[in-house]
């Protein structure tokens, strides 16, 4: 089972929206078990489960993990093909986000538009490369930093804007033969946090983080 997979066609992304059905990949993501063994933890007859079921697993969700003897019953025992699933800006291919119809490095917009980019490319990679059974190469960097006030998130932005540049304009080799091209998104925000009881985190008691 993958980790977590991504989902590009429209018509899995609303199957997999159904509550009954997202509610099956749940259980199905801790383990094989048959439509009988589903209706219980559901509520719903063992047949309506199978056509769920069946339903996901015409779109790859689900997957045949084995068959078991139950009396004169054969059951059919399905897992998850992944333990949690991103659905791709691809899924609405004609409305989703381009980060390069605008550019502004202080929306919080156009940040939601890279990470969906993101998730597009990436998600396309992975299936490209699963299905040449060739290794895809990746890097992340996750981190958090507390500012002691926004003139100091101000002066990291800076920095870590010239040192990225620095490092882009010291390894950019564009007419290098048989060069990799690599996008590079860093991204900076405030961490979410929990919701607590009072004014909401970005309401107007709290103007560092409204849009821009």
């Amino acid at each position: 089972m993958l980790d977590v997979t991504v989902i590009e066609d429209a018509e899995a992304a609303a199957v997999s929206l159904d509550p009954i059905r997202a509610r099956l990949l749940a259980e199905l993501a801790g383990g094989p078990a048959s439509a009988a063994m589903l209706a219980g933890k559901v509520g719903l007859p063992r047949q309506k489960v199978n056509y769920h079921l069946k339903a996901l697993e015409r779109h790859g969700l689900v997957e045949l993990a084995g068959e078991r003897r139950k009396g004169n019953v054969t059951e059919r025992l399905m897992r998850a093909t992944a333990a949690s699933y991103v659905i791709s800006p691809l899924a609405l291919a004609s409305v989703q986000p381009d980060p390069d119809r605008f550019r502004d490095q202080f929306s919080a917009r156009w940040l939601l538009a890279l990470g969906a980019r993101l998730v597009r490319d990436v998600g396309s990679l992975i299936t490209g490369a699963t299905k040449a059974r060739k290794p895809l190469a990746t890097f992340a960097l996750d981190g958090e930093v507390t500012f002691a006030s926004a003139a100091e998130r101000a002066a990291f932005v800076t920095e870590l804007t010239a040192g990225v540049t620095a490092l882009i304009n010291k390894y950019d080799a564009p007419g290098a033969a048989g060069g990799r091209e690599h996008r590079i998104v860093v991204a900076v925000h405030p961490t979410l946090k929990s919701p607590e009881p009072g004014p909401s985190d970005a309401g107007p008691e709290n103007p560092e983080l409204t849009e821009r």
